[in-house]
């Protein structure tokens, strides 16, 4: 809702029943996942990461904590109330009112340092609602980032066991090549190695699945091993030039907006140290002589008393307000430098990926060539061993090729295309964090929840 000073109060309202559904389908897709392993799609890993997340968890309770303040500051011009009784026996002279019972009542009328502390906790308000949503968008990148990842990891593994098939019969060829005194045995030992080293890199693929896979885990809590990848379920990411004018990040605007929290603090503080204060009071007692001598010493005692009025304060010397003033005017400067170091931090990154993501750019489309003129290749070589190559039997004519040419050119292929796809990811990579850095996330976050 619109407050005096033209800002917005935000207010989190929770529905109960959504709440329940959105537990009862974690629930029951965790205990699923548990039985055994199922494709989850990327919309749904992020969700349950957002909602898992601590971060996202803390970052909640700092608007909360950020609402019960501006409700603290702005509910000392309620008159609060407070009912007691202060009974007791003296001897001699009293030493205390005779109140059976007793009601006092007190409140804040007018006070210029009030209103400065009123717009610093509803600007701190406006912080951690944005700091939430930075929240919120980082738990999106990280768990979209390795969804993405994982998906291109087990798509390289698919090759890397097509390869192992390859490497055995390369290895096998080789072997009656070498024992047939066709090839050398080092050609045979070319072959064991180009297993080994492929073998390598995929029990390399896999050790990298399984971190993935594990840090999938503690970013959604489901069992782990339980996600699968859905790659259908992965959207195109939005397409975001750098020179486009970027938006205010969440993270950039909850710094700005607690610099300005810190500088109206300031300016209450030191308003404090010699402005007026106006406060009322009131004073209800009901008083007892019973156990008291009151009557002896005291005229006119009545049972029922009451008294209220205002109370007006203006400071003259106060060399510890003083200094409070000081120290909150260094914090406001201190917050004032973060904000803009923050900024500065952002434009270096926007440099960075920008330039990162015209080489991971031309990279993907190398590789991408480089993938088809395997394949390309391939065919060739298949058709070759199936119709001969054409070339005759004369003494320049081309030897026939070998079942060793047709398993290289496959292995090549599959590594061909094992690059392309690690290209793919780290140009997705790259786009996603230039979304975040663009202030973008949005688009991509819409992205996915109209997948």
């Amino acid at each position: 809702m619109p407050d005096t000073d033209g800002g917005l109060q935000v207010k989190i309202n929770h529905n109960p029943r959504a709440a329940w559904a959105s537990l009862l389908a974690a629930i029951a897709l965790a205990a699923a996942s548990a039985c055994a392993p199922a494709q989850v799609s990327l919309p749904t890993v992020v969700d349950l990461a957002q909602r898992n997340s601590s971060a996202v968890k803390l970052a909640q309770a700092d608007v909360q904590r950020a609402q019960a303040a501006l409700a603290q500051t702005q509910d000392v011009y309620i008159p609060n109330l407070s009912i007691g009784s202060t009974v007791g026996y003296s001897i001699g002279f009293p030493t205390g009112q005779p109140s059976v019972g007793n009601a006092s009542m007190q409140s804040l009328v007018y006070s210029a340092s009030q209103q400065q502390y009123v717009r610093a906790a509803r600007a701190g308000l406006k912080a951690a609602s944005l700091s939430l949503k930075e929240a919120r968008e980082q738990v999106a990148l990280d768990a979209s980032t390795a969804y993405i990842e994982l998906d291109a990891v087990n798509r390289e593994i698919d090759a890397a066991h097509q390869q192992d098939s390859f490497t055995s019969r390369l290895v096998a060829i080789e072997q009656q090549r070498t024992e047939a005194g066709v090839d050398a045995h080092s050609d045979l030992l070319e072959a064991q190695l180009t297993a080994a080293q492929l073998k390598l890199k995929r029990l390399q693929l896999e050790t990298r699945a399984a971190t993935l896979s594990r840090q999938l885990t503690v970013l959604t809590g489901l069992p782990v091993g339980s996600i699968t990848p859905d790659h259908d379920s992965i959207p195109e990411i939005p397409a975001v030039r750098a020179d486009q004018p970027p938006r205010s990040t969440a993270g950039i605007g909850s710094s700005g907006l607690l610099a300005q929290s810190k500088q109206f603090q300031a300016r209450g503080d030191q308003l404090t140290a010699h402005r007026l204060q106006v406060s009322f009071g009131a004073q209800y007692n009901y008083d007892s002589n019973e156990l008291n001598n009151y009557t002896t010493y005291y005229n006119n005692f009545t049972p029922n008393n009451f008294s209220f009025g205002l109370e007006i304060q203006l400071p003259l010397f106060d060399s510890g307000q003083r200094a409070k003033a000081q120290q909150s005017a260094a914090e406001a400067l201190r917050a004032r430098v973060e904000a803009e170091q923050a900024q500065q931090q952002n434009d270096i990154e926007i440099a960075t990926l920008t330039g990162s993501l015209r080489e991971l750019d031309g990279q993907a489309e190398v590789t991408s060539l480089k993938q088809q003129i395997a394949g390309e290749k391939l065919q060739t070589v298949l058709t070759q061993m199936e119709l001969g190559n054409g070339s005759g039997s004369g003494a320049n004519a081309q030897p026939q090729l070998s079942p060793k040419a047709e398993q290289l050119a496959r292995i090549d292929e599959r590594e061909k295309y094992q690059d392309a796809v690690d290209s793919e990811f780290q140009l997705a990579k790259a786009r996603l964090e230039l979304l975040r850095a663009l202030g973008h996330m949005d688009d991509w976050l819409q992205e996915l929840h109209a997948k």
